[in-house]
């Protein structure tokens, strides 16, 4: 047990620990013109507890006792730093607030007793540095909150300061008798507040929700309001997952007649870390990016047989279907946003909708490409409602607020929702403006704001009783043709009973792999993991930008062309969000070769994939049903003959335009 220790001395030790560790930081303080902002000091709990073992601990038992006197070690170290720093005279000014925020990661207290689920919080856990995990949910607005108080007493004049109670809604709480220490106790009871003495803090609430990923089947995800004060207020928003450290505390419920009043949980935070960027960006060490280099350079010969080694990782469980695969692929990664002349946004995610019959996989490839987005929701059509995929708006203590809906919360990820066709028309309706502006805008209960919602959208519906190939998208779907035309690719997989395809597909899941497939595969799986793949896709949508050649231009235009000639059967494709989508799936193609170029190749894949997607090919008769796709042996030869063949059908265009 830590021996107890006097504040004196606690403050000096702190302070030295600021001096060694920390004085880059005060001097970039110091720097800043404004001496009444709040600035963050943030310190890590591993190097406090290397320094000084004794107070770490003190730290983590006693954190409200702690904290304010952190906060002035850390003014203190500040006007050392000061003094010292003579050359900066003319710049420097004093700082009057800075708060220390405690970052715990690769701390002891990273273990699970005291980082434990939002759902799994007790008493236990009150009065310690709790840190939790989860994702916002709901931020409020910002408010200006009463910090401290000075009073003075009418009978000795000594003045003091209170501080509101946060637990009891602010409420000041005046002592029974003067707190005056000193040769003469006063016991006076009649106090003034002394006036300009007011310091007020910036103040929010936001509610996290524990991951649903992390709880089992049946768990309904817990969640806890936090409150953000000064520095940290405004710096998360609903969508982004978090990890805060902090002071578990209790706020009493509101007093009404008859009703029993409870003790609400909350976090009181010191810190707040957003863990989006940080997922993917530490993910990428140099020696991976040498190996995804090395491996391009390895296939420079045969690039598309590179391409389809990476394809063979995605969804390794399902046999075949090659061009789900690159769909799933080219969705994934995307294109690249640009503005028009007119200063319209061209969104670059992709969306993408599987038709299939049941049991042809589509709820696996939604749960694989889940797994490959940094940032996923996933969801089923018949439990979803337009509140629950946008926005919908709550009552909290009085305010309204908006609480964020699965397409918010996959903002800059991926948006699932299976059994699409069991959504209500009118809930379909609401996410037309968020696949294809990728904003969502509400007026509810006095509240008229727009959210971001750059989102990939990825439906998976089985087709509306038998499919007729002789009948449009929309007729076998009984999705409008709105929403069809926002999806870049639709892929229908249509179980015709193959006996030849059926035989390979049982031979494939009952076949006891022998050591050499055992080897081929371990090796595959080695390269193209699903981290791997994580990495890749992360990596090329950072590094490359791709622009479209001459060449490249040129056949994505004619296709365009020839297909609104023949647009009698697809009316609710052949749309200019058709030559969009042609564009971006020749960059996603482009940045999964590697490339910063889209060159012909890219092109043609991208016109295949389109291809793919129609339910009458305008120029490829011979590419069957998708369901049946599997990888060549020989990617390159098979490329050169398609490519042969479009460039043909193609050229009639350009003979006569």
């Amino acid at each position: 047990m830590a021996m107890p220790r006097d504040p004196d001395s606690l403050v000096k030790s702190f302070a030295k620990f600021l001096i060694k560790y920390h004085s880059p930081d005060l001097r970039s303080i110091i720097l800043f013109p404004d001496p009444k902002l709040h600035f963050p000091l943030i310190i890590n709990f591993a190097e406090l507890l290397d320094f000084d073992p004794d107070l770490a601990h003190i730290l983590f038992s006693r954190p409200t006792d702690l904290l304010p006197l952190f906060d002035e070690a850390a003014l203190r170290s500040h006007r050392v730093v000061l003094k010292e720093s003579a050359d900066l005279t003319e710049v420097a000014s004093e700082k009057e607030y800075i708060h220390v925020r405690i970052n715990v990661s690769g701390s002891p207290l990273e273990f699970p007793e005291t980082f434990p689920s939002i759902g799994r919080v007790r008493v236990k856990h009150r009065g310690i540095l709790l840190t939790l995990k989860g994702t916002v949910i709901r931020s409020g607005a910002v408010k200006m909150i009463e910090g401290e108080r000075v009073y003075q007493c009418r009978k000795c004049k000594h003045r003091f300061k209170v501080y509101p109670e946060l637990e009891t809604g602010n409420r000041i709480n005046l002592p029974t008798s003067c707190p005056s220490r000193g040769s003469r106790i006063c016991e006076g009871t009649n106090f003034q507040f002394v006036e300009d003495s007011m310091v007020c803090h910036d103040y929010q609430e936001i509610k996290i929700q524990e991951s649903t990923h992390l709880l089992g089947v049946g768990s309904i995800p817990r969640s806890i309001p936090v409150i953000l004060m000064d520095d940290l207020v405004d710096i998360v928003k609903a969508g982004d997952d978090v990890i805060v450290t902090g002071v578990l505390s209790a706020k009493w419920s509101s007093d009404l007649k008859d009703v029993r009043s409870d003790l609400d949980p909350m976090i009181i935070a010191n810190y707040v870390r957003r863990t989006n960027e940080l997922k993917s960006d530490i993910d990428i060490p140099d020696d991976i990016i040498k190996k995804f280099e090395q491996f391009w350079l390895d296939c420079r010969t045969t690039p598309l047989r590179g391409r389809n080694t990476i394809l063979q990782g995605i969804c390794p469980q399902v046999f075949g279907l090659f061009t789900v695969k690159l769909a799933v692929a080219l969705t994934l990664i995307g294109g690249v946003q640009h503005v028009d002349a007119s200063g319209t946004k061209v969104r670059g995610e992709p969306h993408m909708l599987l038709v299939g019959d049941p049991g042809t996989g589509k709820s696996q490839f939604l749960k694989f490409a889940a797994k490959l987005s940094n940032r996923s929701v996933i969801t089923t059509g018949l439990g979803s409602t337009s509140a629950g995929l946008t926005v919908t708006a709550v009552k909290d203590g009085g305010d309204w607020m908006l609480e964020a809906g699965a397409l918010v919360l996959a903002d800059g990820g991926l948006c699932c929702i299976d059994e699409f066709d069991s959504m209500r028309e009118h809930d379909r309706a609401t996410i037309h403006e968020a696949m294809e502006q990728q904003t969502i805008s509400v007026a509810k209960a006095g509240l008229v704001t727009s959210l971001s919602t750059r989102t990939i959208v990825f439906g998976a519906t089985n087709p509306k009783g038998q499919y007729d190939p002789n009948q449009p998208l929309s007729v076998n779907t009984s999705l409008s043709g709105p929403l069809l035309s926002r999806f870049d690719i639709v892929l229908v997989l249509l179980d015709t009973k193959n006996p030849e395809w059926d035989a390979i597909v049982s031979s494939h899941i009952l076949a006891e792999k022998g050591e050499e497939t055992k080897n081929k595969n371990d090796d595959l799986e080695n390269m193209w993991s699903l981290p791997m793949l994580r990495r890749y896709i992360h990596y090329v949508k950072q590094r490359f930008k791709p622009v479209l050649t001459k060449d490249s231009e040129r056949v994505i235009s004619s296709y365009y062309q020839l297909q609104r000639r023949s647009a009698t059967h697809n009316a609710a494709r052949t749309t200019v969000r058709m030559l969009e989508s042609l564009i971006r799936l020749a960059q996603a193609h482009a940045r999964l070769m590697f490339r910063n170029e889209v060159l012909q190749l890219d092109a043609i894949a991208a016109i295949l994939c389109i291809e793919s997607s129609m339910t009458t090919s305008a120029i490829v008769d011979s590419l069957g049903n998708a369901l049946h796709s599997n990888f060549t042996d020989n990617p390159d030869q098979e490329y050169a003959k398609q490519e042969k063949m479009i460039l043909e059908k193609l050229r009639v265009i350009e003979e006569f335009p």
